[in-house]
């Protein structure tokens, strides 16, 4: 039975401390089934792992976001992600890491850093490479930069996703030829994001769900804390814009979402 995956969740962070098992239980039943949980650095890892071993719905991810790429800092965050990949990890639901994430290129706020972004961003990738998993990556006034990074990879270009995507459709078709899927979160709803008149233009088959909770929430929650039971929000939006039934949208892109994840 086709079901909705929220490709990308970040319901570790304190914002669910309170009610994370009433957040669990409107996802199920909102039939969200699987939820998957990047990492942001090292002081979340703890956090992620906790969310994974509370719920068999949960699988985890491991990398440094680029807002995390700091200059005192980022080497040892770099050595964390790859002690972490090397030494594994599997929750007591025997979910083990599905994606290398979310890493990437933000320069929203520090332009300074690009330079040392850049080199933690690629590292990643090459390790998501050596171990056959995808990437989920960020992407914030950067699009160039970050499409730049992933065909700079060459034959070490791994599989992933644009978490997130809001850029044109060139840079979604660009993005596509590198083989990458395009997760599409709360901003297709927003009524002057021009996401809509993107996604009008792609083929199902090149989109995945997230809600990047508590980020972002979709209309007409805006304003308020994301979470995975709002999934059907954003696929409802999609079925509107492409013209098809809802059963569509959740089977194709719960196939597309494994198809990338190859989550267990």
């Amino acid at each position: 039975m086709p079901y909705y995956v929220d490709t990308h969740a970040h319901i570790y962070v304190e914002e669910f401390d309170e009610d994370i098992d009433e957040v669990l239980a409107r996802a199920d039943a909102a039939d969200v089934r699987i939820i998957l949980l990047p990492n942001i650095d090292s002081t979340t890892t703890h956090r992620m792992k906790s969310v994974c071993n509370r719920s068999i719905m949960a699988y985890p991810m491991m990398g440094v976001h680029p807002c995390s790429v700091q200059p005192d800092t980022y080497k040892a965050e770099l050595a964390h992600v790859k002690q972490e990949l090397d030494a594994g990890f599997t929750s007591e639901h025997g979910k083990s890491y599905v994606a290398a994430g979310e890493i990437g290129i933000d320069l929203h706020w520090d332009t300074s850093t690009l330079t040392i972004q850049t080199e933690a961003f690629e590292q990643q990738m090459l390790w998501a490479h050596e171990k056959e998993l995808p990437v989920a990556v960020h992407c914030r006034s950067a699009y160039d930069e970050v499409i730049g990074s992933i065909a700079n990879m060459g034959n070490n270009r791994p599989k992933g996703v644009l978490h997130c995507f809001t850029g044109n459709l060139n840079q979604a078709e660009q993005l596509i030829e590198l083989g990458f899927k395009l997760g599409i979160g709360g901003v297709v709803t927003y009524k002057n994001s021009g996401l809509d008149k993107v996604v009008a233009q792609l083929a199902l088959e090149h989109l995945i769900l997230e809600t990047d909770s508590p980020y972002l929430p979709p209309t007409p929650h805006r304003g308020s804390r994301n979470e995975p039971s709002y999934v059907p929000i954003i696929a409802k939006k999609i079925a509107d814009i492409k013209g098809v039934d809802m059963d569509q949208i959740r089977s194709t892109t719960m196939q597309n979402a494994h198809d990338l994840f190859q989550y267990r």
